[in-house]
Formats: C-alpha cells, sequence, structure tokens
C-alpha cells in the first residue's frame, strides 16, 4: 500500500465517508503478509517510495502469481523482473491484465495510473545494441516509478562520435544510466562530457576476457569521473531505481 492511498484512507475517515471498521480491513495485511514460500513486505511502498518488485528467476510461474495476486490486492502496481518466457503464458493466464515485455524481461499490472513524482528527466544510454535488455530494465523500472524517462541507445566508444552528436540530449537529462559491456568506457565518457549525477550499468555482453561483465564493472569502478556511481553486473533496474530517487530531488 503507497502513501498516497493511506492518506486517501484517512481523510475518508474524516470526512465520515468511510469507517473505522472499513478503514481498519484495509490496512489489516500491513506490514507484511505471509505465503509461506514468501513474506510480502506491504509497508516498503511507505518506508522506500516504491512497493517490493517481484525477482522472478529462480521462482516457478505459480509462485510469481500468487505474488503478483497478493500485492495488487493492496492497490499497488506490481514489477517483476528477469521473467523467462516460458512462465508468462501461465502467468497471462493467472494474473488478468498483466503485461510482459521480451526485451526486458519483465511483467508490469498497473492497477492505477502512474503518478509522476520525477522532477526532471532520465536519460538511459546503452553502448551497443546487446546492451539493450538491461537498459530496458531500467527504462520500464523509471518509467513505473513516475519518471519522464528517454532512451539513446548503441553510441558506444567504438564509434564516439554517435555519442559526441548527443550532447545535447545528455546535458538535457536531470540523471543518466549508462549501460555498457565490454570494457565499461561509455560512462566515464558521458561523465566527461556533462554535469550530471551517472548510474553505471555494466552487462555480461563481451568476449572471454570481459570475464562475464567483470571487465566492465571494474573499468566503472576505476574511473576517473567524480560523477559516475556503478551498480552490479545486468542490475537495470537498481540503476532504474536509484536514478528515480535521485529524480525525485
Amino acid at each position: 500500500m503507497e502513501e498516497y492511498h493511506i492518506k486517501k484512507l484517512l481523510r475518508g475517515v474524516r470526512a465520515g465517508k468511510i469507517t473505522i471498521n472499513e478503514a481498519l480491513e484495509e490496512l489489516k495485511e500491513l506490514p507484511f503478509q505471509d505465503l509461506d514460500f514468501a513474506t510480502i513486505d506491504s509497508h516498503r511502498a511507505l518506508r522506500l517510495g516504491f512497493p517490493e518488485v517481484v525477482f522472478g528467476q529462480g521462482k516457478t510461474s505459480q509462485q510469481i502469481a500468487d505474488i503478483i495476486k497478493k500485492m495488487a490486492a493492496g492497490g499497488n502496481n506490481v514489477l517483476a523482473t528477469r521473467v523467462d518466457k516460458d512462465k508468462v503464458t501461465f502467468i497471462k493466464k493467472t494474473v488478468p491484465g498483466i503485461k510482459y515485455d521480451p526485451v526486458s524481461r519483465t511483467m508490469v499490472l498497473k492497477k492505477h495510473p502512474v503518478r509522476k513524482q520525477g522532477k526532471g528527466s532520465i536519460m538511459v544510454v546503452s553502448a551497443g545494441t546487446s546492451d539493450i535488455p538491461v537498459a530496458e530494465e531500467a527504462y520500464v523500472t523509471a518509467q513505473l516509478m513516475g519518471n519522464k524517462v528517454e532512451k539513446l541507445y548503441d553510441v558506444g566508444v567504438a564509434g564516439i562520435h554517435r555519442v559526441l552528436d548527443k550532447r545535447d540530449k545528455l546535458k538535457a537529462a536531470t540523471v543518466l544510466v549508462v549501460v555498457a559491456g565490454m570494457e565499461g568506457a561509455l560512462a566515464s565518457v558521458i561523465g566527461g562530457l556533462v554535469a550530471k549525477p551517472i548510474i553505471a550499468v555494466p552487462t555480461s555482453s563481451g568476449y572471454g576476457t570481459s570475464l562475464g561483465g567483470i571487465s566492465a564493472l571494474l573499468g566503472m569502478l576505476n574511473s576517473c569521473v567524480p560523477s559516475v556511481a556503478v551498480v552490479n553486473i545486468d542490475n537495470g533496474f537498481g540503476a532504474g531505481y536509484i536514478a528515480s530517487l535521485i529524480n525525485r530531488g
């Protein structure tokens, strides 16, 4: 349950439109809900500004569907990440209205319109086309958290004129999410062009000595640009989340 929902309940009680018992009924499952295989944190939106997100990797189709339905029953918009295609058909049959994006491997169920919370805009940048799935995870996350989000894809350092040509767009963003595999240099390049906070996301794309993204991770961690902060390998969700908090000011 999000903060605005509780405020609406309290205003309803004060105005006499909702009885105390009706309000208690809606609040009865705070602060968590026990599903035996999962304990859903119903208070997370109140504490952190966004409801708990379902990490689909390693969960069965039934578990994902049950968690989403329980979260949605509280009026929340629900985001699930890392959902494999072979689980989608069952989840869609079980959870009416849920949408799947095969590129980002995310599922979104909207129970109410997304409220605008960002003060500026977020730009999601990918070095290569192979990095787009991780970039799209960041994009979907930031959008659902109420931000204006733009994309700039396939502008890596092998053709550096591509990103230099977009300097005006980069400068217009409030915060940038920069997604790159291989050696991960793009975050440093962009950090040297604009005075904006940059969330760097190393990806696991690359040849043998990229070591599944470790080379990009180390490159980003060792950036000499002080405006670059780094999340874990392939963690588009985390980058979109942090960028959203920054954009709320």
